[in-house]
């Protein structure tokens, strides 16, 4: 057993959060399987540096290179096939889980982030593109990310919702999903295989928080967990609620909070910092590679996710005495976090055009 099995077994489920075709083909993700990596989380970033830094899709480049061949449709049939892949590995962690894990995670096009109408459009067209019950869409958890997520839930759609900062963001979305089974339920459609989970993302509210404090402030390191704490706690209250209540009594699956954005930026600060820090029932941890590596090396399982919980409280008001606006910090964080995603994919689909145009350049001469 490893420590990736006893987190699970401590009710953090450990999904890695990168993708790379060589890794599905070569034995390598199925041995991270076999460690006890549970679930996969992609993104657009994470597929440009799969495909820009490695030559795993030069074969699929070639065969997909035709005249007038759009980059961006290339993309997309070079990640679903990775996300199919993927999924039919980790089918037998779904099927033995009770679809608790086992799942990959796919998400939309960044341009839709703020664009409810064409998220709305999406999200079904790529669960069908898919087709496989063991993938999540992504769909940010912006103001126009929202309804879009009401509206995939009620379809019956599994939605990882990403790009969480704020715990008003938060408790918005967790609402939009209990709204969408509310609703499944009033037509009669089953609600006991609808999966969602939330995104919080840890690390970079450090990176900006710590930006904002003086050299040697106390308070360096602090916000990220103390953020991601209340948000567990949230999430409890919620649990709680009646209409929580009269849902699970249908047979619903609670949404579950997923720490991601976990790799440690910061070298003076622990490797596996927002790892140990977060591990508690009903959670999933989304971990780069050389951080579930850590964590398999000296990791520490223990229960520590609802641990000083008042702490936290009192250092997010010390924070804020010392003129730290979070409410400002995690803004800003969600749109960066937009426009980082949106560049990677611009990016991205910039480098697919220049190796397309390379292919078909040869085949010409």
């Amino acid at each position: 057993m490893t420590r990736l099995h006893e987190l699970a077994a401590a009710g953090t489920s450990p999904w890695l959060d990168n993708i790379r075709r060589s890794w599905l083909s070569s034995g390598t993700f199925r041995q991270w399987v076999d460690d006890g990596v549970v679930g996969v989380t992609s993104n657009p970033t994470i597929f440009q540096k799969a495909i820009a830094d490695s030559d795993d899709y030069d074969d699929a480049l070639a065969a997909a290179a035709a005249p007038g061949k759009d980059a961006g449709d290339v993309f997309f049939e070079l990640a679903i096939a990775d996300v199919q892949e993927a999924a039919d590995q980790l089918r037998g962690v779904y099927d033995a889980t009770g679809h608790l894990d086992g799942f990959v995670s796919f998400e939309l096009p960044p341009s839709m982030a703020n664009d409810t109408a064409a998220s709305t459009r999406a999200t079904p067209e790529f669960w069908e593109r898919i087709g496989r019950p063991n993938i999540f869409i992504k769909i940010p958890g912006t103001a126009e990310g929202v309804p879009a997520i009401e509206e995939s839930i009620a379809a019956g759609i599994n939605v990882n919702v990403t790009l969480l900062f704020s715990l008003a963001n938060y408790e918005a979305i967790h609402w939009a999903f209990i709204r969408g089974l509310e609703r499944r339920v009033q037509q009669g459609q089953p609600i006991d295989d609808v999966h969602s989970v939330a995104s919080f993302f840890v690390s970079r509210v450090d990176t900006a928080v710590d930006a904002i404090l003086p050299e040697g402030s106390p308070l360096r390191g602090k916000a990220a967990i103390a953020n991601a704490k209340l948000a567990y706690q949230r999430y409890l209250e919620i649990k709680a609620d009646d209409r929580w209540q009269a849902l699970a009594a249908h047979g619903a699956r609670v949404q579950r909070p997923l720490w991601a954005s976990t790799g440690t930026k910061n070298p003076a600060y622990s490797d596996v910092l927002y790892i140990d820090n977060l591990i508690g029932p009903e959670c999933v941890n989304t971990m780069p590679d050389p951080t579930i590596a850590a964590f398999m090396d000296h990791g520490v399982v223990e229960r520590t996710v609802d641990k000083d919980v008042d702490q936290a409280r009192r250092e997010l008001e010390r924070l804020q005495q010392a003129g730290v606006d979070l409410d400002d910090v995690t803004r800003r964080l969600e749109l960066d976090g937009v426009r980082s995603f949106s560049d990677s994919f611009d990016s991205l689909v910039g480098t697919l055009r220049e190796r397309l145009d390379r292919i078909g350049a040869r085949g010409a001469a």
